[in-house]
């Protein structure tokens, strides 16, 4: 079986396979990887078994990383919570064994990732684990009632109750204004958390690359935003992709009466499923406030094939380094996260 490899952003034969498999989401999409290409100059390839000219029926989308300080690698894909390798076969899984052995030795990648959402079956005879998250989900299919019957009574229900009695103002949209107040939001929140944000463009080419399939939801206190989520779409199913707040708002319980407005709009709409996305399992203050929803929690691990040694510390785990992250000013914080994200997918 011989391999091909095509780029996402110009062959219209990945579209037509992202939009017909069955295990296909919204990091398989088009304006995903065109996000990534836009902001972080990462290389998009797919690979798969079909020849030019022909039907796509199976692919694995990866993004080359050059860095010079992370090293090179390939990965499935970046900041993407799960990329589910869309294969066919279990036969393939040897020649993309055969593959990557020569394409690391060629490129000198440290390794290949792979961010499985349903496991690796096929591949783990060629893979070995390399990190683990909780994944949550919520199921849309039962009455809203029954949906909301399964929050937590106290830390859900109650807040989102006292949320409404509040007089929050509450827009959801791809507007400028609504990209400039998520933005805002987010560097708060990531200062708060003693973390970089996001460069400003990658927020920016997220809205436009993904079009409606990427939407933005902001709960005001009068003029001023208080909290912000950024979703994305996928047939039907909705990802929570990031959510930011103001800390002195926190009483307002602006982010439990998004995640209401979201899965009311949700089921409205005729979704299945709303993909909360993953969380650190040292997390426990996320992980609690994703499993009070009613959500589904399982593992999810990511492989990688090649650089099997130990896992080395990141210079942002330094406490030192969080520290001082903390006190950049804004402008400067975001600066700095535009040039140092694209050595971190």
């Amino acid at each position: 079986m011989q391999l091909y490899t095509l780029n996402p952003l110009q062959d219209g034969r990945w579209d037509d396979l992202v939009s017909s498999h069955p295990r296909s989401s919204a990091f398989h999409q088009r304006g995903w990887i065109e996000a990534l290409a836009k902001t972080y100059r990462y290389r998009p390839v797919v690979l798969t078994c079909a020849p030019p000219g022909v039907r796509l029926s199976d692919g694995l989308v990866f993004c080359e990383i050059d860095s010079w300080i992370t090293g090179s690698r390939l990965v499935s894909l970046p900041f993407s919570d799960h990329s589910e390798p869309l294969l066919n076969d279990a036969g393939e899984s040897i020649e993309l064994g055969e593959w990557m052995r020569e394409e690391r030795r060629r490129h000198n990648w440290k390794y290949v990732e792979f961010r499985p959402l349903s496991g690796n079956s096929d591949l783990s005879s060629l893979l070995v684990p390399s990190q683990s998250f909780w994944f949550h989900s919520l199921d849309l299919k039962p009455s809203l009632d029954q949906v909301y019957g399964n929050f937590h009574k106290s830390c859900i229900q109650r807040r989102i109750q006292h949320a409404e009695r509040q007089e929050l103002s509450y827009e959801k949209g791809r507007s400028d204004q609504l990209v400039n107040e998520f933005y805002e939001l987010l560097m708060i929140t990531r200062s708060r958390h003693q973390l970089l944000p996001q460069p400003r463009a990658w927020i920016h080419n997220l809205i436009g690359c993904m079009g409606e399939n990427a939407e933005i939801r902001v709960v005001r206190k009068g003029s001023t935003a208080v909290a912000a989520i950024l979703t994305l779409r996928h047939r039907r199913t909705i990802v929570y992709k990031y959510g930011c707040s103001a800390g002195e708002f926190h009483s307002l319980a602006g982010m439990p009466l998004l995640f209401w407005k979201l899965i009311q709009e949700s089921k409205t709409e005729g979704m299945d499923e709303i993909d909360f996305g993953r969380t650190d399992m040292e997390n426990v203050g996320l992980t609690q406030f994703k499993d009070r929803f009613g959500t589904l929690r399982k593992r999810l691990t990511y492989y990688r094939y090649g650089d099997y040694g130990p896992k080395a510390g990141s210079v942002f785990d330094v406490p030192a380094t969080r520290a001082l992250f903390a006190a950049l000013p804004h402008a400067l914080s975001s600066r700095l996260g535009g040039m140092v994200y694209r050595h971190f997918g």
